[in-house]
């Protein structure tokens, strides 16, 4: 009942989030996660060079939380690929609970004709709650649709 509450709380502040961001994708993300193999996938718009990159996965007897802070960078203005890297909080909710912090290195592309972005990343975790130790095999492929903005780029 504690989890569901704080679940719940959780929540709640990324879908207010999600309400007040700018450029918002959703979708899933295929890959390593505390023992989950798939996860909902979204992405919430700060502005044009930075954005929160969150996780929702089920399975595995729980549930895992990422919302990572990515900063953007593109290379190339024109290109539709973005190169990002990040770090943030890191939670499962089941036995036993884990705490940690993950970081983020990934690419994606954007595609003009339609909503889709499609991505790429690896996600190193600290563990430093119930158990402390580093996870390295955390690659992932996500997959999402993306709302708002004109369609060019999912910070736009």
């Amino acid at each position: 009942m504690k989890y569901l509450k704080i679940i719940s709380l959780v929540l709640f502040f990324g879908l207010a989030a999600a309400h007040e961001s700018n450029a918002q994708e959703v979708g899933i993300r295929f890959g390593n996660f505390y023992g989950n193999n798939v996860a909902i996938d979204g992405v919430f718009g700060l502005g044009q060079f930075s954005r929160i990159h969150a996780d929702l996965s089920f399975g595995g007897n729980g549930v895992g939380l990422d919302a990572l802070w990515n900063p953007i960078y593109r290379p190339v203005s024109t290109s539709d690929f973005n190169y990002y890297l990040g770090f943030g909080p890191s939670f499962y909710f089941g036995d036993p609970f884990a705490f940690g912090v993950a970081g983020e290195i990934g690419i994606e592309y954007a595609f003009e004709e339609v909503p889709i972005v499609i991505g790429l990343d690896w996600r190193p975790n600290l563990r430093i709650v119930e158990n402390t130790d580093f996870l390295a095999d955390q690659f992932g492929l996500n997959i999402r649709w993306r709302f708002g903005n004109d369609g060019s780029s999912s910070t736009n």
